[in-house]
Formats: C-alpha cells, structure tokens, sequence
C-alpha cells in the first residue's frame, strides 16, 4: 500500500478508521482519498484496506 507517496506493508486488513487510529490522525481533521476517489468521513470504518491501495492523508490545521 502507498500512504503519501511512501509504500507500507498491512500486516492484516484493516479498515480505513482503524489505520487511520493507529497511525495518530485524528479522523475528524483528516481528508482522504483511496485510489484517486475521496472518501466520505462517514465511511472509513466500513472500508477495507488492502495492500494495493493508494492512499492520500491531508490533515487540517488551524492558525493565525
């Protein structure tokens, strides 16, 4: 699987919330994108991950 442009391996299928947790995002600042198609923050707890996905992370911050 590629996660910003840099490749890693699942050790076991995971859903998009559950690697999204381990990894310290924080679901409600995040934007992502699975091969190229955004997807719904609704949705990451019933998406399955795999090894031949391609996965885009923005994070949201604020600041002045």
């Amino acid at each position: 699987m590629k996660v910003n442009g840099i490749s890693q391996n699942l050790s076991e299928r995971v859903t998009l919330r559950c690697f999204l947790e381990r990894n310290g995002y924080d679901c409600i600042r995040v934007a992502v994108e699975r091969n190229g198609e955004i997807v719904p923050r609704g949705s990451f707890g019933d998406i399955l991950l795999d090894d031949s996905d391609t996965i885009e992370i923005v994070r949201f911050v604020g600041g002045g």
